[in-house]
């Protein structure tokens, strides 16, 4: 399976695609940070991420797209900036007809470090040794970005199933109510 995950922010919006399947260690096929200039207008700063979101899952091919979830801040202005290319992403994923799924931060850090309280450093350096890089994914954005992928290689696959195993047993229910 290879995915797409995006850590979304609206200055720097990590980006990282990983190979893998569920219980395996996952490959790095990517990783990138895109930047926007907090001076310019906002409309143009949303529509330079759609843009290049558009070009990486075109570059990349992904089954699938992982989103983490915007979660409550103090700072509103960073939490707004934080939704928009939130939705960007969610609507990069859709537009290319793929699965997207949202992960808070605390599913990823769990999923990667075994403790939903990790810190960014523990982040980084986790998946670093699960890609079996060399060195860390810099900045922290590109490794969230990446995290968020593994994440969901992991729980997403299972999810995807359950998911499938639920449709089709309602399938069959309301087949036999005919």
């Amino acid at each position: 399976m290879r995915v797409l995950g995006v850590d979304p922010g609206l200055t720097r919006c990590g980006v990282g695609v990983v190979e893998g399947v569920p219980g395996r260690p996952c490959t790095l096929v990517a990783y990138y940070v895109v930047q926007s200039d907090p001076s310019e207008d906002l409309a143009l700063r949303l529509l330079h991420l759609d843009r290049r979101l558009a070009e990486l899952v075109a570059e990349h091919q992904p089954e699938s797209v992982a989103v983490e979830r915007v979660f409550s801040q103090h700072n509103v202005r960073t939490v707004m900036g934080t939704a928009q290319a939130s939705a960007v992403a969610v609507l990069a994923g859709a537009r290319a007809g793929l699965p997207v799924t949202t992960y808070t931060p605390s599913e990823v850090k769990a999923a990667i470090t075994g403790s939903g309280q990790a810190d960014k450093a523990q982040i980084t350096s986790m998946v670093t040794r699960l890609l079996r890089l060399d060195a860390p994914p810099k900045p922290a954005d590109a490794a969230d970005a990446l995290a968020l992928a593994i994440c969901h290689v992991w729980r997403g696959g299972t999810r995807s199933k359950l998911a499938a195993a639920a449709q089709a047993a309602a399938a069959r229910q309301r087949g036999g109510r005919k």
